[in-house]
């Protein structure tokens, strides 16, 4: 639906995209990573027609966006990260326009009007004018116009910037219902949006892809080994030897004096260490007090890919996929 092929952009000296290579496919939601300054937004842009590359292709549902940009508008609801709004007209006003503009009319474009004022929020101020608006409701409106025409694809740019915790969780939820239909790349530098409404994600930083691949597995790359940790009311006789012999047992760490009796297990991610731990402490009436995984949540994940990247490392994928960094 939307390939990205070894694009680059430049503005003057700063390098702002470093042969940014991706494949968003119909009907999926893709999270797109990275710091302020990564390069997201440019990135959207061009994909968007905003912006020309330097170098590269970009196709949009087989259009190429540099020889086609009126066709790829076409199909495309962009929310950009600055909302293009109008302070002085109300709020059905701009909505209208942005429709007509759109090519909506008569009993279709009354129906859209109707179905963006409940989705995205704006009932209590769709008579106000534009200028009056909290950063909140600006954002909710802009999101609106993005959705005016019933698009096949999103490209939403930070579309959270300025919402309140519940009003976070309604656009999630309009994102993961319309992600059903609809192609959509949405951008944020707020790790803990990603993970309601997408399994996978790409990761930019100074301008080139870093990581790309599901959730899970560039949680389990990150990692490096899984971990499970154990804590014990008397610490048992020869531990280390009793849990060395565990299929893939790589290591066992005390946590030293400041957590008496608790350690860290690493090992490999195939095997259910969890389960053949809970199985040899029942089995030698072992007193546990705690024994879990602790998988790396996605900013630990993106912290550790961003430093591995930071050394000119190559992140090797499970499944193959590998990104030089």
């Amino acid at each position: 639906m939307i390939e990205v092929r070894d694009v680059s952009k430049r503005f003057g000296s700063t390098v702002a995209l470093d042969g940014v290579s991706m494949q968003v496919e119909r009907g999926s939601v893709l999270g797109f990573l990275g710091p302020n300054g990564a390069g997201k937004s440019t990135a959207m842009k061009i994909v968007t027609t905003f912006l020309a590359a330097d170098s590269g292709s970009v196709t949009v549902d087989g259009l190429d966006v540099a020889q086609r940009p009126l066709e790829v508008r076409r199909k495309i609801g962009y929310l950009p990260e600055n909302v293009p709004l109008y302070p002085d007209m109300r709020v059905h006003e701009y909505l209208d326009f942005v429709g007509r503009s759109r090519g909506l009319e008569g009993a279709d474009l009354k129906h859209r009007l109707g179905w963006v004022r409940e989705a995205c929020g704006i009932t209590g101020v769709y008579k106000q004018t534009i200028r009056e608006l909290s950063k909140g409701y600006r954002q909710r409106t802009g999101l609106a116009q993005a959705l005016i025409h019933d698009p096949e694809i999103l490209i939403l740019d930070e579309p959270t910037t300025g919402l309140d915790p519940l009003q976070i969780i309604g656009i999630r939820e309009l994102i993961e219902e319309l992600g059903r239909s609809k192609t959509i790349i949405f951008s944020t530098h707020i790790l803990q949006e990603v993970e309601p409404v997408t399994e996978r994600v790409v990761i930019i930083n100074q301008g080139r892809i870093i990581a790309d691949g599901m959730i899970e597995e560039l949680q389990r790359r990150a990692m490096g080994s899984n971990r499970v940790y154990l804590t014990f009311d008397e610490v048992p006789a020869n531990l280390d030897s009793e849990l060395g012999g565990l299929p893939g047992f790589e290591t066992l760490l005390a946590m030293g004096e400041a957590e008496p009796g608790r350690y860290e297990l690493r090992g490999d991610f195939g095997p259910d260490l969890v389960g053949a731990v809970g199985e040899m402490a029942l089995a030698k009436s072992w007193r546990l007090r705690e024994l879990h995984e602790s998988p790396f949540s996605l900013e630990d994940t993106f912290i550790a890919l961003t430093r591995q990247a930071g050394g000119s490392e190559e992140i090797h994928l499970p499944g193959g996929k590998e990104v030089s960094a």
